[in-house]
């Protein structure tokens, strides 16, 4: 008997349990109330806006818009007039329904995008009759809005994550967007914010009735962080417009800190063609576009130096101690072999003479004095290479942007390979002494170069982004880098830079009333064509608040385009304006059209 009633007692508890269960499920949470009248749940996505992008002055460049992405959840969808949701859309029949499908088998319980990045007016009209079609609903977005049409290549653009993108970082999600290259993809970790999560009531006609705990369970986002780049739009804007018509490039650094202030690359593209619906068109045009305007010159193409390098082997032969600012050497007689004048000029020349010049025995002779100090010319190249390495040349400056070309500096086991170990010497590898041979530099390299010069021996690392909201920028941005040459022997290079644009035949297209600026000019060797034009300076001599580098394909020797339109930028930057006695040379540059094979080089 006692027994019966504990298995009595057993079952009168659990029915108690479980109407204690269902009177809580039913009467009194109302979550559960509103589901029983067929209501559902919906978790939206809030996508943050992406920081802005400022110019060094405050000059907004980047901003956001709105856009709005379709999702659709295939195992809510019904019967719906497919006819007139493609013509709101602007899409075909055919394609909605493989959309829808795609989305079905990929899952049919979770919503995928179906059309992405409708603009706001067409969103304003499907939004008031979303409510016809059920298993629809909308998220929003932002997209990049361009203020200026100038500096492609340095901001980079957002594209759609890849299964790269999404197995490195689990904070992406498919269909997500990311930055694919400039300063939208190194600083993406600061621009893109944090995602928030908003839960809303929708009935069963797909209209939004509220939100879920009245927001309670919410998660807002945050709002990606500002940036403040170190670039001049003002003189970015210039610059393209220099190089209009031409390919090349031009970099300019402030030499006191390492911040760009120009960095373009041409031809180019308006920054606005990878925005939108738009993108892949328009980035399918550029990349079959012969010209390469994806292509980044300024930190990806590799030139010789040319000339403009015989600056680095008179230092380096000073630090060596292997001549000295009272060594001559002449342009005739033996010594002047196998490398030989291109200029006429008096002779025997000193240190500040011969860059005046741009001599050729003059360096040949200073390069082979650095291999004649050491017992095996494979010892002498390498202390060579090391002081080019130490001015950044031959390997990555690890600018703050994704990508950059290392250059060309072979090792010894390059000639060991090629020629025989022991079996080379300096004039074997001759052709280095002035810039060409298997040297290879980078834009951004030259005017890097150009910056420690003018800090009399030491640079820091290029960088585009000079401020971040509520952050710091990498210290290794701040760090200085030592160039491993004694201050004074930049002295008497320097001076004869000076004389480059003072004293030589093309002064005229080169000096700048009023401002001491110190130069090198150089033809870069072309086996594919029309040598290139390529110049280096600083500006002023003796308070630099400019370093820069412009080459110009295909522009025949230095002084012709390189140098007129560095001065020209020098000029503007400096002065914020052109002089009046300097325009028709403004006029000549912004006229030449280098890529109409018509037209006279």
């Amino acid at each position: 008997m006692k027994r019966s009633y504990v298995i009595i007692g057993i079952f009168v508890l659990t029915g108690l349990i479980f109407a204690v269960g269902l009177f809580r499920l039913q009467v009194l949470d109302p979550t559960y109330k509103v589901f029983a009248t067929n209501n559902v749940l919906r978790e939206v996505v809030q996508y943050p806006a992406r920081g802005l992008i400022y110019d060094r002055n405050g000059k907004l460049l980047v901003h956001n818009k709105p856009a709005y992405d379709l999702l659709v959840t295939p195992r809510e969808v019904e019967t719906f007039d497919t006819l007139y949701l493609c013509k709101l859309l602007e899409i075909t029949k055919e394609d909605l329904k493989k959309r829808i499908r795609e989305a079905a088998e990929y899952s049919r319980y979770k919503p995928s995008i179906i059309v992405k990045q409708i603009p706001p007016e067409t969103y304003a009209v499907l939004q008031e009759r979303l409510y016809r079609f059920k298993g629809f609903h909308t998220q929003s977005r932002t997209l990049r809005e361009y203020n200026y049409p100038a500096a492609a290549h340095v901001l980079g653009y957002v594209g759609e994550v890849n299964q790269a993108d999404l197995n490195r970082d689990r904070y992406y999600s498919m269909g997500d967007y990311i930055g694919v290259d400039g300063i939208e993809n190194s600083y993406e970790e600061w621009l893109r914010g944090e995602k928030g999560i908003k839960k809303y009531l929708v009935d069963v006609h797909n209209r939004i009735q509220g939100s879920f705990l009245d927001g309670d369970e919410d998660i807002p986002a945050k709002i990606g962080k500002n940036l403040i780049t170190s670039l001049d739009i003002d003189l970015q804007l210039y610059a393209e417009e220099l190089l209009q018509n031409k390919k090349g490039s031009v970099v300019a650094i402030e030499p006191a800190t390492g911040e760009i202030l120009t960095l373009a690359s041409a031809p180019a593209y308006h920054p606005g063609m990878l925005v939108g619906r738009v993108r892949g068109t328009n980035y399918t045009k550029l990349l079959t576009d012969t010209l390469k305007p994806l292509f980044n010159r300024a930190l990806l193409a590799e030139y010789p130096p040319g000339s403009t390098f015989k600056v680095l082997n008179v230092l380096a032969a000073l630090e060596e101690k292997t001549i000295n600012t009272h060594t001559h050497f002449s342009c005739a007689g033996p010594g002047s072999s196998p490398i030989r004048c291109t200029h006429n000029h008096v002779s025997p020349l000193n240190v500040v003479e011969a860059i005046r010049e741009s001599c050729n025995p003059f360096l040949w002779n200073t390069f082979r004095s650095v291999f004649s100090k050491f017992p095996t010319s494979a010892e002498g190249y390498n202390v060579w290479r090391e002081h080019v390495l130490r001015f950044g040349m031959g390997k990555k400056l690890n600018i703050d942007l994704p990508v950059e070309s290392k250059g060309s500096l072979p090792e010894e086991s390059y000639y060991n390979r090629f020629y025989g170990k022991g079996r080379w010497n300096a004039l074997t590898v001759r052709s280095l002494a002035i810039g060409q041979g298997e040297l290879g530099v980078t834009p951004m390299q030259l005017a890097n170069f150009c910056a420690a010069i003018a800090n009399r021996g030491y640079f820091y690392t290029p960088h585009v982004v000079k401020e971040i909201e509520e952050a710091e920028i990498n210290n290794r941005l701040k760090t200085r880098n030592d160039a491993g040459i004694s201050a004074e022997y930049f002295e008497p290079a320097i001076e004869g830079m000076q004389m480059v644009v003072e004293q030589t035949n093309a002064s005229g297209l080169m000096r700048i009333n009023g401002i001491t600026m110190c130069g090198k000019t150089g033809t870069a060797e072309n086996p594919h064509g029309s040598d290139h034009s390529v110049f280096m300076a600083f500006a002023p001599k003796d308070d630099p608040k400019i370093a820069i580098s412009v080459y110009i394909e295909n522009g025949v020797w230095g002084a012709r385009y390189a140098a007129p339109i560095a001065s020209l930028i020098v000029e503007k930057y400096l002065t914020d304006s052109i002089a009046d006695s300097r325009k028709w040379l403004e006029q000549r540059m912004l006229e030449a059209n280098l890529l109409n094979p018509n037209q006279p080089k």
